[in-house]
Protein backbone atom coordinates (compact mmCIF):
# COMPACT_ATOMS: atom_id res chain seq x y z
CA UNK A 1 0.00 0.00 0.00
CA UNK A 2 1.29 3.02 -0.94
CA UNK A 3 1.60 6.38 1.74
CA UNK A 4 -0.57 8.44 -0.44
CA UNK A 5 -3.40 5.80 -0.44
CA UNK A 6 -4.08 6.19 3.54
CA UNK A 7 -2.40 9.45 4.35
CA UNK A 8 -2.24 12.33 1.80
CA UNK A 9 1.05 12.44 2.27
CA UNK A 10 4.06 10.94 -0.13
CA UNK A 11 7.22 10.49 0.47
CA UNK A 12 10.24 12.62 -1.35
CA UNK A 13 13.74 12.74 -1.80
CA UNK A 14 15.90 16.43 -2.42
CA UNK A 15 18.77 16.07 -5.05
CA UNK A 16 21.99 17.90 -5.04
CA UNK A 17 22.25 20.81 -3.24
CA UNK A 18 23.11 21.53 0.88
CA UNK A 19 20.50 18.87 1.80
CA UNK A 20 20.87 16.19 -0.70
CA UNK A 21 19.57 13.13 -0.01
CA UNK A 22 17.49 14.51 2.44
CA UNK A 23 14.09 12.30 2.88
CA UNK A 24 11.13 14.09 3.90
CA UNK A 25 6.64 13.19 3.48
CA UNK A 26 4.87 16.20 1.47
CA UNK A 27 1.41 16.53 1.30
CA UNK A 28 -0.10 17.62 -2.15
CA UNK A 29 2.41 17.28 -4.40
CA UNK A 30 4.30 21.56 -3.48
CA UNK A 31 6.20 22.58 -6.80
CA UNK A 32 8.80 23.63 -4.65
CA UNK A 33 10.73 23.01 -1.26
CA UNK A 34 12.32 26.02 0.73
CA UNK A 35 15.30 24.48 2.94
CA UNK A 36 17.14 26.87 5.49
CA UNK A 37 20.14 26.69 7.33
CA UNK A 38 20.82 28.74 10.35
CA UNK A 39 23.65 31.17 10.07
CA UNK A 40 26.32 32.11 13.09
CA UNK A 41 25.30 36.07 13.66
CA UNK A 42 27.20 39.05 16.02
CA UNK A 43 25.39 40.87 18.40
CA UNK A 44 22.04 40.33 16.86
CA UNK A 45 18.74 42.20 18.49
CA UNK A 46 16.67 39.74 20.55
CA UNK A 47 14.44 37.83 17.76
CA UNK A 48 16.59 38.16 15.11
CA UNK A 49 17.86 35.34 13.01
CA UNK A 50 19.70 34.70 9.74
CA UNK A 51 19.32 32.11 7.34
CA UNK A 52 20.50 30.52 4.28
CA UNK A 53 17.47 29.76 1.88
CA UNK A 54 17.63 27.23 -0.71
CA UNK A 55 15.17 26.16 -3.39
CA UNK A 56 14.57 22.74 -4.44
CA UNK A 57 12.22 22.23 -7.62
CA UNK A 58 9.71 19.34 -8.45
CA UNK A 59 11.02 16.97 -11.10
CA UNK A 60 7.74 16.53 -12.83
CA UNK A 61 8.97 13.91 -14.81
CA UNK A 62 8.68 11.36 -11.49
CA UNK A 63 4.64 10.53 -11.24
CA UNK A 64 5.49 7.99 -8.11
CA UNK A 65 6.95 7.70 -4.98
CA UNK A 66 9.11 8.92 -3.89
CA UNK A 67 9.22 12.49 -6.10
CA UNK A 68 11.93 14.05 -6.74
CA UNK A 69 12.99 17.76 -6.00
CA UNK A 70 16.32 19.09 -8.11
CA UNK A 71 18.24 21.95 -6.28
CA UNK A 72 17.50 25.21 -7.95
CA UNK A 73 21.54 26.85 -7.98
CA UNK A 74 20.15 30.27 -9.93
CA UNK A 75 17.58 30.73 -6.64
CA UNK A 76 18.36 33.53 -4.32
Amino acid sequence: METADTTGREAAVLDGGPADGLRMEVADRPPLIQVAYPCQVEAAPDGVRVEEVYVYRRDYAVTGEPLRYGFDAASP
